[in-house]
């Protein structure tokens, strides 16, 4: 019977164990000091990190855990995940709800619960697809930006202990607006921390995440369906256990305006067709390269009827915002290297300039208040902002291919 862990461990990750299974041990006492005992909001819960987030916070005995996601299948899952696991503690105040962190429902429990001890927030959009016009832009923007503000406003009336958010790797000298909303989004976070402490992390892909193109993999084997993925694209990996790890240590371990990212090397990145034929390779078949995305779909016949030479379209990446490799920090971040194991840790961020940050808001809503503002428009206002801000723009998005 498949695996997907084991996989995951043998041919993604290459690791028999978490990388950062050390540190929460040589730091148990800490994490629990700072966990046991305190409520715990979770935004984004149901999703792939969210939910690892959960399970790894939860060992060590909080009061009270909230789980807030628009995802209500998802958080459904989740409560029967966790009441379904042996050995895993649940408070007896936990609580999943179905809404949105930027309506008004939201704010009424958050003000009628009095606030929380530890916030961490998961809902993100992730993707570079998420671009791909002037509505797509702005509904990520919305989410990843402008609503993640309002909600600092809001935690500002009850301070947590701390607050955590994900970034990530593509915020480092980024090409994808994507990229840039959540560069910008640490800029906001850091707004606010004279407030309330604030941390952060600089993540890796996470293997078979919800919705990644290993995931749909899985997908189109179990429809029969070709596989499609770039072969140039190179990226850092951590597991599902891994990347709750990452955000329960830089969340509960990290001082005020720091960022935390995994300590990979750039040998340990993976294309995402060697990944493909791995997984092929596990269930018995042998890739077939075709040259299009049609041949690949029409040459699946003989896979429904017995064949065991799967096909794959594979090819070099030709949409826009795609980076082909991955950094975690740039040359003018300071980083310390020593303090964890597995982890590095960005120090000395300055302070942000709230002036700076509300000028950059004040654009983005004139801009999305015009009924014929445009995607070009709205890359302009982030380099304005973020002069290392090179977009790529190739005129075509991955929704354009299988």
């Amino acid at each position: 019977m498949f695996n997907l862990n084991e996989f995951i461990s043998r041919e993604v990750t290459k690791r028999p164990v978490s990388m950062f299974l050390q540190d929460i041990e040589k730091n148990k006492e800490t994490l629990s000091r700072r966990i046991k005992d305190k409520t715990v909001l979770v935004i984004g819960g149901a999703g792939s990190i969210g939910s690892s987030f959960i399970k790894a916070v939860l060992p060590f005995h909080p009061r009270t855990l909230v789980v807030v996601d628009t995802n209500e299948n998802a958080l459904a899952e989740l409560t029967r995940d966790l009441r379904s696991t042996k050995g895993m503690f649940v408070p007896e105040d936990y609580i999943p709800y179905p809404m949105d962190f930027a309506s008004r429902v939201f704010r009424k429990m958050f003000r009628g619960r009095g606030g929380f001890d530890i916030v961490a927030n998961f809902s993100a959009h992730k993707h570079v697809r998420s671009e791909k016009d002037i509505y797509s832009v702005e509904a990520l923007l919305q989410n990843n930006v402008l609503h993640a503000k309002a909600l600092l406003d809001l935690l500002a009336e009850f301070p947590p202990d701390t607050y955590f958010c994900v970034s990530t790797d593509k915020a480092a000298n980024p090409v994808n607006i994507m990229g840039a909303s959540k560069r910008i989004m640490e800029d906001v976070i850091f707004s606010y921390s004279d407030r309330f402490p604030v941390k952060t992390a600089r993540f890796a892909n996470v293997a078979f995440s919800n919705g990644s193109l290993p995931s749909g993999f899985l997908s189109r084997l179990s429809k029969l369906q070709p596989l499609s993925a770039p072969s140039d694209v190179r990226r850092f990996f951590v597991s599902p256990e891994e990347s709750g790890q990452i955000c329960m240590l830089a969340c509960m371990l990290g001082e005020n305006r720091e960022i935390f990212f995994p300590k990979l090397t750039k040998a340990q990145m993976m294309t995402f067709d060697s990944i493909a034929t791995a997984l092929l390779k596990e269930h018995g078949y042998e890739p077939l390269r075709c040259g299009t995305d049609g041949e690949a779909v029409d040459k699946m016949e003989a896979v429904r009827r017995g064949g065991r030479q799967y096909p794959v379209h594979y090819s070099v990446s030709d949409t826009s915002g795609e980076k082909a490799y991955e950094e975690f920090y740039t040359e003018g971040e300071t980083v310390d290297m020593d303090r964890l194991g597995a982890l590095g840790v960005i120090t000395g961020k300055a302070l942000v300039e709230t002036e700076r940050v509300e000028g950059l808001f004040d654009k983005l809503e004139a801009a999305f208040g015009r009924a014929d503002v445009s995607k070009e428009e709205i890359i302009a206002v982030l380099k304005g902002y973020l002069p290392n801000f090179d977009h790529i723009e190739k005129g075509r998005s991955l929704d354009s291919k299988m």
